[in-house]
């Protein structure tokens, strides 16, 4: 009888009270056992040295040695999957971000601040990120460097019937995937972009902004009855799936909070159907890692629409899962490494055909 692996955890956090919590979650776990806690960054370093763990949780504000230092002398000294635990404030949600550029996993938003009472709400989420982390392989998480694209401002006009536009899915490892997809769209695209990625609320209008800074398109957190614009990126916020329709001859985006699908919201098969529905044949369905199966009905349904779908590579992809899941729905019309997609978007929104 094969013996199952039990994944050694280290948890550090500057908070005593959040060690002992935190270590709590994941020992209920019977697959993980946490082998050491450590109080701030430099005790994280020797207790790394010391018990070899498979994945570390990192507190991202700690004294002596903060969680970004931290995270940075780990991913090259001694390269461990991590996964951060953050409170979410201003300064707490840019640094989260940051750390995701350095070579972190995922996140954990801690419910009610640095030392939180509830984190039993997010335990499940913990241990099934943990879980994950111990599964990446973390030569695929180097650190991001960016090129700084010079930003020209387009004329923006809103899409008319016909028109084209792409559909972004993304979640575990996804930042970094369209930090490499998005800033490379020029300034002179043709179509626009909704992209679905799954994150704690308030972290996906950090994501727009961060990415609204490289990139040339203008890139920004999807609002209520924003008009759907040729040459801009709508960002789905967290908790409300985000959808396209056509109102009074406008196609608009609307968000709402229905019943999660694959138990996420936003969900991106949501997003999908519905402007596979509007755009028909002149959509662009794009699946990057991720974990779960979001996206594949919904490329299906682009599909089926006359559209076209392709997705992320299994050697560049965090997370295999969701491109994985398009590609056994048979709805892929291709398969690229990370630094093909943004070609193939570009190179398929000028060729597309429109409709009528």
């Amino acid at each position: 009888m094969e013996t199952r692996k039990i994944l050694k955890v280290l948890v550090a956090d500057d908070s005593a009270f959040m060690r002992k919590t935190i270590s709590a979650i994941l020992n209920k776990a019977d697959d993980m056992e946490v082998v050491a806690t450590a109080r701030d960054g430099l005790d994280a370093l020797q207790k790394i040295t010391d018990y070899k763990p498979d994945v570390i949780t990192l507190d991202i504000e700690m004294p002596r040695l903060a969680g970004l230092e931290t995270l940075g002398y780990i991913m090259s000294e001694c390269p461990t999957p991590v996964v951060i635990l953050s409170a979410y404030t201003e300064s707490g949600g840019e640094t989260t971000m940051k750390a995701l550029e350095y070579g972190a996993v995922d996140f954990i938003s801690k419910p009610s601040g640095p030392i939180s009472l509830d984190m039993d709400e997010v335990a499940d989420s913990l241990v099934t990120k943990v879980r994950m982390a111990s599964q990446v392989e973390v030569s695929r998480l180097k650190f991001l460097e960016f090129e700084k694209f010079k930003k020209s401002i387009p004329e923006f006009k809103a899409l008319t019937a016909g028109q084209q536009i792409v559909v972004i899915a993304s979640s575990t490892g996804g930042p970094r995937a369209l930090y490499e997809v998005i800033p490379g769209l020029p300034a002179d695209f043709p179509a626009a972009v909704l992209v679905v990625q799954h994150m704690s609320p308030g972290f996906t209008h950090l994501l727009a902004e961060r990415l609204d800074q490289i990139s040339e398109l203008r890139v920004k957190e999807a609002e209520e009855g924003d008009v759907i614009l040729a040459g801009q990126v709508y960002l789905a916020p967290s908790r409300y799936h985000m959808i396209a329709v056509n109102e009074s001859g406008r196609k608009i985006i609307r968000l709402h909070r229905g019943p999660a699908r694959h138990n996420v919201r936003p969900s991106a098969d949501v997003t999908m159907e519905s402007v596979a529905e509007l755009y028909g044949c002149n959509t662009l369905a794009v699946v990057l890692t991720g974990m779960g199966r979001d996206g594949a009905q919904g490329a299906v349904r682009v599909k089926e629409k006359g559209g076209q779908s392709i997705a992320q590579n299994e050697a560049t992809s965090v997370v295999f899962g969701m491109p994985r899941a398009v590609q056994e729905a048979g709805a892929a019309d291709g398969i690229y490494p990370i630094n093909e997609i943004r070609k193939q978007i570009i190179r398929r929104m000028r060729m597309v055909k429109l409709g009528p």
